[in-house]
């Protein structure tokens, strides 16, 4: 394995608990289930030595950042919502 493939898979690593810590109530939550499901399948092939198309990396790489990105802008503007509490 070479080092581009290891951060590839350290990269995943911490994708997997940033989709862990979406709420529940996240209609997100769901779709970040199946996708840790399939990232942490794949960490576990390449820690048992089989190889991970680079390819394949890129795609799950990018489709959850752009989970995570979607999520988030389902989070509400903390400060808006206190102008809204005061006003």
């Amino acid at each position: 394995m070479n080092s581009s493939q290891t951060n590839s898979l350290q990269l995943l690593r911490l994708l997997v608990s940033r989709l862990e810590r979406l709420s529940v109530d996240s209609h997100w939550a769901r779709r970040a289930s199946g996708l840790r499901g399939n990232i942490i399948k794949m960490l576990e092939e390449a820690d048992s030595g089989e190889p991970v198309s680079a390819a394949r990396l890129e795609l799950v790489t990018g489709s959850a950042f752009d989970l995570l990105r979607r999520a988030a802008h389902d989070i509400p503007d903390l400060e808006e919502l206190l102008k809204k509490k005061a006003g």
